[in-house]
């Protein structure tokens, strides 16, 4: 697996747009989160639909056409730099195939930042664009606006990311399997990885990636169930190592996951912090780096962003 393209950094007084490719967003958490934005010396523009509910379905952010245009819209305009998401949910999936793939490839790559339902997005966008991307929070989600470290880790990373070159489990880690393992990073919810899988344009195989996975409020046969989809879909053949994030809402799963993916022969981490948990780091996703499992630490070869 090759590393991917990776977009420019920010500089003060980029635009950087808002968009919502799944679920709705509450406007005054959006509020909250632009002011935040706005104290970074960034210009945020949101997008016509971010807003939107549709009118069937009201667990998703307006219709399926409106949400595709606008990210499309924004990936594609020049003046912008970074394409931030409002919030996960559901919906990407349903959206995803109404992009005009072709136009946004020939747009010069920029930030893209997400995670939960965004996962699909990630994986689209690695493999029909070749861009990396930065699983991370998102401008109207609890953690964001409350969370400093999640505040501080995302806003380095945008900024200067050579100062987050290292990415850390911290005290309290785990360690499934140990070990040092290279490779280029991928991944994101479990469970989007799991319903992706066989898709049109979906990948196939992480071999020779690290990959990254976590999710939220699944119960155990649940989590067993997508590992064992992966599993028997060929996605983890030739993987070089797992990193475990967060499992907030999840029943006790440290036996599950050993029993799915310590047969791998790979190092498996645990506890880096990233996905649905307090204080959530942005991980970038398409960058190569090694993992040390027993110390805990991700370590990218570059930066997140030229």
């Amino acid at each position: 697996m090759r590393p991917l393209r990776r977009p420019e950094r920010l500089a003060p007084g980029a635009r950087v747009a808002v968009v919502a490719p799944s679920g709705p967003v509450p406007e005054d958490a959006l509020q909250t989160g632009l002011d935040i934005l706005r104290g970074w010396d960034l210009e945020p523009v949101v997008l016509p639909h971010v807003l939107d509910v549709h009118g069937e379905f009201d667990y998703l952010a307006g219709a399926d056409a409106d949400r595709a245009a606008d990210l499309q819209r924004a990936w594609c305009d020049p003046d912008i730099a970074a394409v931030l998401c409002a919030r996960g949910g559901y919906g990407a999936q349903r959206m995803v195939d109404l992009l005009d793939w072709d136009a946004m490839r020939a747009a010069p790559p920029k930030v893209f930042v997400g995670y939960s339902d965004i996962t699909a997005l990630h994986e689209a966008f690695a493999v029909r664009l070749g861009v990396s991307t930065l699983h991370g929070p998102m401008v109207a989600t609890a953690d964001f606006l409350k969370n400093p470290r999640a505040q501080e880790h995302l806003r380095a990373t945008l900024f200067e990311p050579e100062t987050v070159r290292v990415i850390s489990a911290g005290e309290g880690r785990g360690v499934l399997v140990p070990g040092t393992a290279r490779g280029v990073t991928l991944g994101g919810c479990l469970s989007l990885l799991a319903a992706d899988l066989g898709t049109a344009g979906a990948r196939a195989s992480a071999r020779g990636g690290l990959l990254c996975l976590e999710d939220v409020g699944e119960e155990a046969y649940r989590i067993d169930r997508y590992l064992t989809q992966l599993l028997r879909g060929g996605l983890l053949d030739g993987v070089s190592g797992i990193v475990l994030g967060s499992w907030s809402e999840c029943e006790p799963l440290r036996g599950l996951l050993a029993d799915r993916l310590g047969g791998l022969g790979v190092p498996v981490a645990e506890d880096f912090g990233f996905g649905h948990c307090e204080g959530s780091l942005t991980l970038p996703l398409g960058v190569a780096g090694q993992l040390d499992a027993g110390a805990g630490t991700l370590t990218l070869d570059v930066p997140a962003l030229t």
